[in-house]
């Protein structure tokens, strides 16, 4: 009984956190599709509910609940669960989800999913050779080797995402990066979207009316004999399949047009939104957050570039994603999935963001190991072994100072062309 009270709030914490990402899962990422795999919605959700299970014992180490032997235990057990499902369970469904789609392939699929599953076991283990992560005391499937591995996935992508986080936001958010989109400028577009349209219907009706004169002149020539009846329909054939060929060619080429013109029309439909928003209360509350992100992001771009030629180490590492994920929750929805998933993409996506996740969740514990204060990162030290912690808040000063410029740079070009692009229409 004194077991069972011990371990029933993180159990009844695991529960509430399972059902959360099983929920999310439903209600969100797969609403608007009827194609729903068990599998996918069962890892997705362990891998929600044993993330934040390692948040939750680090909040138990600063409060001290439970008992050190137990939350030892609960540290051991939740981190081989997360890195089970990270390293076999997950990377394994990927490839069986990716072979599903291969028409191919879908007769032997568990084979080759595992043949995928081995070729990532061999790239991920390799991953320890170029870093000073390797630890030859422990043995393979020690806490040490697999997590070493996976700190460095994480922390990279960790790293990506806040660089690229730190300078997005600020040009999301303020209203002073926008640009100006009138209604004229979207139905001048529309408009030239509509002619380009008829241009490939037009096209396309004087295809369909050529083959069926091909057609119907191929049956009266076959009806004459002779030499010169073969001649004929040699010639008329090859003429009218010239033609064909350079009539499609138009058409891919305006079909081509097209799908951009559409999307342009979009994304003036978006910045037209985003101006109407930008009006609001809470578009210039976030126009606020803007300006403040500004000045968070060159301060943070500083810090790396002095931790880096000073070799220190930073111990704030994870606060510029966190606090971009907070400011979402107020308002900025994430579309990501809707726009690029369909009924047979969307398990393999579900699966990807499951890895990023757990990688994400696992690393952001190594960095905020250092933030920690000595007496309450005991246990998690004893947990996690012997790491190059240093290694891994190196590590993410360079990628993200890498990610925050190339974002820089990136934005930068692309609001450069964009008004020259919509003028030129």
């Amino acid at each position: 009984n004194l077991m069972v009270c011990t371990y029933l709030p993180l159990y009844s914490t695991q529960v509430l956190f399972f059902g959360f990402g099983w929920l999310f899962f439903m209600r969100q990422l797969f609403k608007d599709y009827e194609v729903r795999h068990y599998v996918v919605q069962v890892v997705f959700s362990v891998t929600f509910a044993f993330s934040c299970t390692m948040f939750e014992l680090i909040i138990f180490e600063i409060l001290g609940a439970l008992s050190s032997s137990s939350r030892y235990f609960h540290w051991k057990l939740n981190l081989y669960v997360i890195l089970l499902v990270l390293i076999f369970v997950v990377p394994f469904y990927i490839g069986y989800f990716v072979v599903s789609n291969i028409r191919l392939l879908q007769r032997q699929r568990l084979l080759f999913a595992c043949m995928v599953w081995f070729t990532f076991m061999y790239f991920f283990w390799k991953l320890g050779d170029p870093f000073p992560i390797l630890s030859p005391k422990h043995g393979i499937l020690s806490i040490e080797q697999l997590i070493s591995r996976v700190g460095v996935i994480g922390v990279t992508l960790m790293a990506l995402l806040s660089g690229f986080g730190a300078v997005n936001c600020p040009y999301t958010y303020m209203s002073y990066f926008l640009r100006n989109v009138t209604d004229s400028d979207i139905l001048a577009l529309e408009r030239r979207l509509l002619q380009t349209m008829d241009m490939i219907v037009s096209k396309k009706k004087r295809i369909a009316m050529t083959r069926r004169q091909m057609y119907q002149r191929g049956e009266d020539q076959n009806k004459q004999t002779g030499f010169w009846g073969m001649i004929k329909s040699v010639t008329s054939t090859q003429t009218g399949s010239e033609n064909l060929s350079l009539v499609q060619q138009e058409v891919d080429a305006l079909e081509e047009l097209s799908r951009q013109l559409f999307l342009e029309t979009v994304d003036l439909q978006a910045t037209k939104e985003r101006i109407e928003y930008s009006k609001t209360f809470q578009g210039k509350y976030f126009n606020f957050l803007g300006y403040f992100f500004s000045i968070y992001c060159v301060w943070k771009i500083f810090m790396a570039t002095i931790n880096i030629v000073f070799d220190r180490v930073g111990k704030t590492d994870p606060v510029t994603r966190g606090i971009e994920i907070t400011v979402n929750y107020l308002g900025i929805q994430f579309d990501f999935f809707y726009a690029i998933s369909s009924s047979k993409s969307s398990n393999v996506i579900v699966l990807v963001l499951a890895q990023i996740m757990g990688m994400y969740f696992v690393s952001s514990v190594l960095l905020m190991r250092m933030s920690m204060p000595l007496e309450y990162r005991s246990i998690v030290t004893e947990v996690l072994g012997e790491l190059q912690f240093n290694f891994y808040h190196r590590w993410f000063d360079v990628i993200f100072l890498v990610s925050a410029l190339s974002s820089i740079l990136f934005l930068y070009l692309a609001h450069k062309q964009a008004p020259e692009k919509h003028m030129a229409l």
